[in-house]
């Protein structure tokens, strides 16, 4: 398998990093803009190999989509990255312009490729690549779910003082600090229902440190977190490449599933060689239905701002 990462940023570099290191792919081609700056990265990710065990061949190229030829999946995290205080949202301007671009490139010179779409706002870019381009909807993933169900794995382990191995959780929903909806009355440590360990308070409070956990990061580290969504990707990319059927909540565009239609936001997704195989549609209580509802209002408010 062939996978490109355009933007050789933190995001991108940790990408394509995981994504060798798993050693699934045969190649990785990392593109950005600035001049040598992906090829740096490639070098210097290869000089790795033979101390992290991978035979994946990273490459870099400064904004020759030439190079990404044939490509089974393209991975878009170019854009700029959150600083502290902004929103998603806010990124939108500038992001999107990039988004179309790229995806143009990725499509002019890989027509079968999966796109997976990072960039913030990540639903409504998802939905850009969706509205600017003409391939099949299963094709375009956006990874914000896969993300946020992680962080949501995190302070379930964390406030169980248990591995995160013994907890499942799931967050669907817009991949936005108001916008995500982790189902934590769905969670769960070793099938037994974190309710049965936690208070209603401290379900709450797992809930809201969620919701905010990449606000949390940025505010920590001055910019978006990396670590986390390359992990996340590489995941995703891993279960396309061996046709694993593994079910992840992503951003998809919906047509009618949950009473919802046009629009990209964050729901159960099986995932396999043709990207989105199935969407899973869980019974989802009152409470969880209206969060949901009030999340693709948002959404949608968004996307307006594509017009």
């Amino acid at each position: 398998m062939k996978v490109t990462v355009v933007g050789a940023g933190a995001v991108g570099a940790s990408c394509a990093e995981y994504i060798a290191i798993k050693d699934f792919a045969s190649e990785v081609v990392l593109v950005d803009i600035k001049e040598g700056f992906a090829e740096g990265k490639a070098m210097d990710l290869m000089q790795t190999s033979s101390l992290n065990g991978f035979d994946t061949k990273i490459t870099g190229a400064t904004n020759d989509y030439s190079k990404t030829a044939g490509s089974d999946v393209a991975v878009i995290t170019s854009g700029i990255p959150r600083k502290p205080g902004m929103t998603r949202e806010e990124l939108i301007g500038i992001n999107a312009g990039i988004v179309k671009s790229v995806s143009s490139s990725i499509l002019e010179h890989s027509p079968e490729a999966i796109i997976i779409v990072v960039s913030n706002p990540m639903d409504t870019m998802t939905y850009l690549v969706h509205k600017s381009t003409n391939i099949p909807k299963n094709r375009i993933i956006g990874m914000g779910g896969a993300l946020d169900s992680a962080r949501f794995k995190y302070r379930l382990a964390e406030a169980l003082e248990c591995p995160t191995s013994d907890v499942d959780g799931m967050v669907i929903g817009g991949h936005s600090d108001k916008g995500m909806v982790p189902l934590i009355e769905k969670a769960t440590r070793n099938s037994v229902n974190v309710s049965e360990f936690l208070s209603s308070d401290r379900m709450d409070e797992i809930v809201q440190a969620t919701k905010v956990g990449g606000a949390t990061l940025t505010g920590l580290l001055g910019t978006s977190a990396w670590y986390a969504p390359g992990a996340a990707v590489s995941e995703l990319v891993k279960a396309i490449a061996l046709d694993s059927h593994k079910m992840f909540p992503c951003s998809a565009l919906l047509d009618g599933e949950y009473g919802l239609n046009d629009l990209c936001i964050g729901v159960p997704c099986i995932l396999g060689k043709n990207g989105i195989e199935r969407i899973v549609e869980v019974s989802l209580s009152d409470s969880e239905r209206t969060h949901l509802e009030e999340s693709a209002s948002g959404v949608t408010k968004t996307n307006g701002l594509l017009d």
